[in-house]
């Protein structure tokens, strides 16, 4: 493996695992306003997020390259209105979906295809996780101001659970 893609994949190994602290720190802001379905949402999210790290930790340890974890930095927003957490999310996701990117095209670059097949399940992942949060901030805008809608949403929330990611490494 080329040393600039093993050491972007090392770098995102450690961005994944801050991914799931920066959703474990919304899941924190949603439980403190008593809603505890927008809770648990973020709280599968950042399940998913460390299962990511999990995967291209393997992958890493699969293609004999070592892989180095470093500190998690702890999310640094501060929250006040209840979108906010929504679209701090939609832009994180856009973040990582640039990473990946990035990631992909110096594998391309290097004409390293098993990494580019391992990636194209993160860049469809992507477009997934991009289109949830951007429905979430659609939901609230339409809904979040209304009690009763809003009530009902943070149900619909609750009803998320977790499922392991079937990526064959």
């Amino acid at each position: 493996m080329d040393k600039k893609v093993s050491a972007l994949l090392n770098d995102q190994i450690n961005k994944e695992f801050y991914s799931a602290y920066l959703y474990l720190d919304f899941a924190n802001f949603y439980e403190d306003k008593g809603l505890e379905g927008f809770a648990n949402w973020y709280q599968v999210q950042a399940k998913e997020e460390m299962d990511h790290a999990m995967l291209m930790y393997q992958f890493m340890h699969n293609n004999s390259e070592p892989v180095t974890l470093e500190a998690i930095a702890k999310p640094d927003k501060t929250f006040s209105a209840l979108i906010d957490p929504l679209k701090a999310g939609l832009a994180h996701e856009q973040y990582v979906t640039g990473l990946i990117g990035n990631i992909y095209a110096a594998a391309n670059e290097s004409r390293d295809f098993r990494t580019t097949q391992f990636l194209d399940w993160f860049i469809k992942e992507q477009g997934e996780e991009e289109k949830n949060a951007s429905d979430l901030i659609t939901k609230m805008e339409l809904y979040g101001d209304d009690a009763r809608s809003l009530y009902m949403l943070n149900s619909e929330l609750a009803g998320r659970v977790y499922s392991a990611p079937s990526l064959v490494l």
